[in-house]
């Protein structure tokens, strides 16, 4: 079964149809850091049920790979409780994915939703995470400011909170867009708001800021430039709808060798001054925000 850890360290969440065994096999062999197994755009309604209980019985075995995440259904219907009842009948996920989130009290509700699922297992309190996509509707990407005020004041929700991610698809069509890049090939103006909230957000609450999916898993170059963004701004890891995306994402999320040695050597200059708020490195002074860099840096590769 799989078990729940820091969204913060995972860097590489891939998507798979929650009915498809062939693909479920495949992915479970991947390198990535999470499965969020798909009960939302990748399955046929006609599917779910079937989709299911096939999760519920792939969180019921054990398995050595990539943490296992469900996306379930959008909040406001009876797919969203027939979802949570029926995968996790046997087994919990390591976590949840809420999709298309209009206000912070869905996001509360969903919270309220798997403690109950963990009282009926007899597990520790919090242990299912959250990982919502909040940028889905236009309502989510407009309510997106009050996410830190109203979810910080849920102890509840905010100890289960894993992260936020962004989408562009589903708002797109929301829209009525007619596309979501100009032509020099960054997001039109809109899509970069929707991004830079989800991001500036998820630092507000002190969780996870994951980048939103590359559809076009072919073109290996465009991917590379979004995760140099992504790493540039801050985002922590990056959603995959194709396994040949996840190595290139675990590259890029993980600090090389250089980015280490100099993290550590910030350490030792704060720990040489006294833990004091400023510190000497080569000649130049370094502060706060310094060390809280270095410190991410080696959080982000286990030292």
């Amino acid at each position: 079964m799989s078990t729940s850890g820091a969204a913060a360290a995972l860097r590489s969440w891939l998507f798979v149809p929650g009915d498809s065994e062939r693909k479920q096999a495949k992915a479970l062999t991947s390198a990535a850091d999470a499965l969020i197994l798909d009960l939302e755009d990748s399955v046929d309604p006609a599917q779910r049920p079937a989709a299911r209980a096939r999760i519920a019985q792939l969180l019921a075995a054990s398995h050595a790979g990539p943490q296992l995440w469900v996306r379930v259904s959008a909040p406001g219907g009876e797919a969203l409780a027939q979802d949570l009842a029926q995968t996790c009948a046997r087994a919990l996920p390591a976590g949840i994915v809420l999709p298309k989130v209009s206000n912070a009290q869905e996001i509360i509700a969903a919270a309220e939703r798997l403690a109950v699922l963990e009282a009926a297992h007899g597990g520790a309190a919090a242990r299912v995470r959250l990982l919502a996509l909040v940028t889905e509707t236009p309502a989510g990407l407009l309510a997106l400011p009050q996410y830190p005020q109203v979810l910080g004041a849920s102890p509840v929700t905010r100890a289960r909170l894993a992260g936020f991610t962004w989408g562009a698809e589903d708002l797109s069509a929301a829209l009525g867009a007619s596309g979501k890049r100009d032509r020099t090939g960054a997001l039109t103006f809109t899509f970069e708001l929707a991004r830079a909230h989800c991001l500036l957000a998820a630092a507000a609450l002190e969780v996870a800021a994951i980048d939103g999916v590359h559809t076009e898993f072919r073109d290996a170059a465009a991917l590379q430039r979004e995760l140099e963004d992504a790493r540039r701004d801050g985002f922590g890891g990056k959603l995959a709808i194709h396994p040949d995306q996840v190595a290139p994402i675990n590259a890029a999320f993980s600090p090389s060798e250089a980015e280490r040695e100099h993290a550590r050597r910030v350490l030792a200059a704060f720990a040489a001054a006294g833990n004091s708020g400023v510190a000497s490195l080569d000649g130049q002074m370094i502060d706060r925000p310094h060390l809280l860099q270095a410190q991410r840096i080696l959080a982000a590769s286990k030292g």
